[in-house]
């Protein structure tokens, strides 16, 4: 029974790369920093298989642990200091403020952690609100009043932001 789970978790897995990659990237903001956040979650997933009670758990289950390994990298990233070297380096150069796409993310990264989990699942994961509401550890009517309010809030700030170029 255990092999037949672990067998079908590293199906589930591979199958569905291409979604951990992209939540992680939504965080990060870069293409190492993403891919060690799945890997990173798919050795926990990998040595914590037995937690498991059935298969319908895989999707909310390796969700959070992509979502929290994300994080912990996010905030470790953010406490690095970089040094005068790597600072010049990596800077490039952006027009910003001609995709509507580029400004609606970062209205999203400003906004704070759990406003922020739960507009990345549900419209870029697509994932259920109540979907949502397990991987989060929330009640539903929770995720739900946090969405809508995000949504409004989001759509001032964009909203601000596009009658400025209107202009």
């Amino acid at each position: 029974m255990k092999q037949e789970l672990y067998r079908k978790l590293v199906a589930y897995i591979v199958e569905n790369q291409d979604k951990f990659y992209r939540l992680a990237f939504s965080y990060l903001k870069n293409q190492e920093d993403a891919l060690d956040a799945v890997q990173n979650a798919v050795c926990k997933a990998l040595e914590h298989y037995g937690e498991l009670k059935s298969e319908e758990a895989f999707k909310t289950w390796f969700y959070r642990i992509v979502l929290h390994e994300s994080i912990i990298l996010y905030h470790a990233k953010k406490r690095e200091v970089p040094t005068q070297d790597s600072a010049w380096m990596e800077q490039s150069y952006e027009e910003k403020g001609f995709d509507i796409h580029d400004d609606l993310y970062a209205q999203i990264d400003r906004m704070e952690e759990t406003a922020q989990k739960i507009i990345k699942l549900r419209f870029f994961e697509e994932l259920t609100l109540d979907e949502i509401a397990r991987i989060l550890d929330m009640n539903i009517n929770t995720v739900k009043a946090k969405l809508y309010r995000s949504l409004k809030v989001l759509k001032i700030n964009v909203g601000e932001e596009e009658d400025v170029w209107t202009v």
